[in-house]
């Protein structure tokens, strides 16, 4: 991650509420794919799907061994999507729950 400067903190906390609510404006899964694909590298893109593949797995109670077979990622980032999962913000398991709750 690249470096800066006290003088920045400001705007880029500004600049990440933005991004938030830039998100938050969209509607579908579609526009959400869409955005992603236009804001990110394919690499990017796919380190975010492999974590959140990780994380449904990890909840669903898979041990980190069968989710590295299963994945192929690394077990350092199956360690640290866990890790978030129990000590992060509470971003995943948030949507992991919203997301048990929706109807099919």
């Amino acid at each position: 991650m690249k470096q800066h400067d006290q003088s920045q903190k400001g705007e880029l906390k500004s600049a990440a509420r933005s991004l938030s609510e830039a998100l938050l404006s969209l509607e579908t899964s579609q526009e959400v794919q869409q955005f992603l694909e236009d804001l990110c590298t394919p690499a990017e893109v796919e380190a975010m799907v492999d974590r959140w593949r990780v994380a449904q797995l990890v909840n669903q109670g898979h041990s980190y061994r069968d989710i590295r077979q299963m994945t192929e990622v690394s077990v350092t980032t199956i360690g640290r999507v866990a890790r978030y999962m129990e000590h992060g913000t509470g971003g995943y398991r948030t949507v992991l729950d919203r997301l048990e709750k929706k109807p099919s």
